[in-house]
């Protein structure tokens, strides 16, 4: 059974970081692309960040380019999403995912996802 579990998330002031974890068990994705994104309140989930097996082939939003940062460690089956600067737009339940639907860099039809953890940015 595949699962994705996310952690790191939690309350932080605007300007602050946070660090955010997905472990993948069941299987590993070492060549799977994989995938950040996050849901506010009333909106879509939205595509945040997408890194490749070659870990130098990134993708990332434009609302977040130059503040976030997407990597992985095949060897620990683990994709971090390290946050910088946050502001409080980028409130929302983060979801790690793996293994696209789709060929759009963007999409956000992925087969597996995780349960989602809670960031929220006070102002």
């Amino acid at each position: 059974q595949v699962q994705l579990v996310e952690s790191g998330g939690g309350l932080v002031q605007a300007g602050g970081s946070l660090r955010l974890s997905c472990v993948a068990s069941g299987r590993t994705f070492s060549s799977s692309p994989m995938g950040w994104f996050r849901q506010a309140p009333g909106k879509e989930r939205e595509f945040v960040a997408r890194i490749n097996w070659n870990v130098g082939a990134t993708v990332y939003a434009n609302s977040v380019k130059g503040r976030f940062t997407i990597s992985r460690d095949n060897a620990k089956n683990t994709l971090y999403l390290q946050m910088n600067s946050l502001k409080p737009e980028d409130t929302a339940v983060y979801y790690c995912a793996a293994r696209p639907l789709a060929a759009v860099p963007t999409t956000t039809r992925y087969e597996y996802w995780g349960q989602g953890t809670q960031v929220t940015v006070s102002s």
